[in-house]
């Protein structure tokens, strides 16, 4: 699989942060992204947007409910229309699939449009340590090769660079002069790739949904690299995950209108390609062969957990993203895989290991945004909190998010707060201890490791002088009998009024 560093979250998001040029790329394109959206939403009217909604999450869940019986469907009709169906337990057995249909064929060139599932396999390396030279050309996915990095977005791969970082990287990789118009630099790429394009005997492309009921592959992209990709090579490869299945062609229909608009904000991507199978007779181009590998690499731990499942209904729009606050500091880069964001902070700690991956369910602040925009309406909270249940409680030393001193300063606090005689003398203890990091009613510089983990990102109140039971003992309860004294005396003055 891909270099796994979800471990490093806390020094990767630390050093992001810090980042203004990631800052400043982060909140132009993904604030663009999500005002896009609500225009989208906007000219359908929230009534119809709902209703999309609502249909979307119905045929996921009947399709996932019953995925061995689409499944073997899609088997049979990809295998009708004269194409192969792989089916990979994890990524070495996906790896060694493509790489032996490419080594069998005497492939030396592979163009690949984009795919977040050979991402997460690491599917350039081992083509490339089996002689294969892979291009990515999707722009984006283009662009990071080059840089040899990761996507640190479902959608915008490439979100994370400025204009300017671009044309160095151009100037750098591929020998062209500096430039700062962005037309240009697309020009330079779709020229360097054009050759790519003729000369590959293999084109790979991922999926965006697979119809089980006809067994066609469709990819939605705004670039025309994904047709190429799959009609101009002799061999086309279609890798993606099980859970893309949907049953029908007109439940694909009603994804059409929700993955665009989520997305970008468009109301069709500018191609929508559908391969069913290789090239037929009377077509005039098409792949001689077509090779769908379905990958599960820890899916099934997801489909079989009833807390988990609901995480295979993402269709990678990216709108969790885009209206994430803590994505919105950090980018993609700092979760450590391939799946950023929120949907990346439930899935990734499932598909690497939860103790590989444990602070990754405390990258979210539960404000519920995520919810709100997601097409599927996947509860996406709901699932966090499940995964910090889990860390908390686990028996597993590795999995356990908690270290044995937080733990026992827990307990501590639990104790503390329900022993009144020792709350007050703590009370009394912290007024005076606080009193040489007290600025502005706020505590700074605060020496404990825990309390300076808060203060160094929030503002910590310093305790009050005097606690509301003392102000209430002290100045309020004796107002309070008097207040009282004096409604019983009105209400008795009332009542012989009307009595008389």
């Amino acid at each position: 699989m891909a270099e796994i560093k979800t471990a490093q979250f806390q020094s990767a998001s630390g050093a992001a942060i810090k980042d203004p040029i990631l800052r400043r790329a982060l909140t132009q394109v993904g604030g663009g992204f999500s005002e896009a959206r609500l225009d989208a939403i906007d000219e359908v009217g929230e009534d119809v947007w709902e209703s999309w909604r609502e249909e979307a999450r119905r045929i996921k869940i009947h399709a996932l409910d019953n995925l061995d019986y689409y499944l073997e469907l899609l088997h049979d009709r990809v295998t009708q229309a004269g194409g192969h169906v792989h089916f990979a337990r994890d990524a070495t057995q996906a790896n060694e699939i493509v790489s032996r249909i490419a080594n069998s064929r005497g492939v030396k060139i592979a163009t690949k449009s984009k795919s977040m599932v050979s991402e997460e396999l690491d599917l350039n390396k081992t083509l490339e340590a089996n002689g294969v030279e892979v291009y990515e050309t999707d722009l984006g996915e283009y662009i990071i090769q080059l840089a040899e990095e990761t996507p640190s977005h479902l959608v915008a791969p490439a979100l994370h660079k400025t204009k300017e970082q671009v044309s160095e990287l151009f100037h750098e990789k591929l020998g062209v002069p500096l430039t700062d118009d962005i037309e240009e630099m697309a020009r330079v790429a779709r020229v360097t790739l054009r050759d790519k394009f003729l000369q590959a005997d293999l084109g790979i492309s991922g999926a965006n949904f697979l119809v089980a009921e006809t067994g066609t592959l469709v990819i939605i992209t705004n670039e025309g690299n994904g047709r190429l990709c799959t009609s101009a090579p002799r061999i086309h490869i279609g890798i993606t995950g099980m859970e893309k299945v949907i049953p029908s062609l007109q439940d694909l229909a009603v994804f059409l209108r929700l993955l665009p608009r989520s997305a970008t904000g468009q109301r069709l991507t500018s191609y929508v390609s559908m391969v069913t199978g290789p090239r037929r007779s009377e077509d005039e181009d098409g792949p001689e062969e077509f090779h769908l590998v379905l990958v599960d690499n820890g899916r099934s731990r997801l489909l079989a957990d009833p807390d988990l499942r609901e995480s295979l209904y993402c269709i990678r729009c990216g709108a969790c993203l885009n209206i994430c606050p803590v994505y919105g500091k950090i980018g993609g880069h700092a979760y450590g895989w391939v799946y950023p964001g929120p949907i990346g902070a439930i899935v990734s700690p499932t598909l690497v290991g939860l103790g590989q991956a444990k602070d990754l369910p405390q990258a979210s602040s539960l404000c519920g945004a995520c919810r709100e925009v997601c097409p599927i309406k996947i509860n996406i909270p709901r699932m966090l909190l499940h995964l910090r249940h889990k860390l908390a409680e686990s028996p597993d030393e590795s999995e356990r998010a908690a270290s044995t001193a937080e733990k026992i300063a827990a307990n501590g606090y639990a104790w503390l707060m329900s022993n009144q005689t020792m709350l007050t003398a703590a009370k009394k203890v912290g007024r005076l201890a606080q009193t040489p990091f007290v600025s502005d009613g706020k505590v700074s510089r605060a020496p404990l490791p825990l309390v300076s983990k808060w203060t160094a990102a929030r503002d910590l109140p310093a305790l009050p002088k005097r606690t509301f039971r003392e102000i209430w003992e002290q100045e309020l309860e004796g107002q309070g009998e008097q207040q009282r004294a004096a409604r019983n005396r009105d209400n008795d003055i009332g009542q012989d009024g009307n009595q008389a």
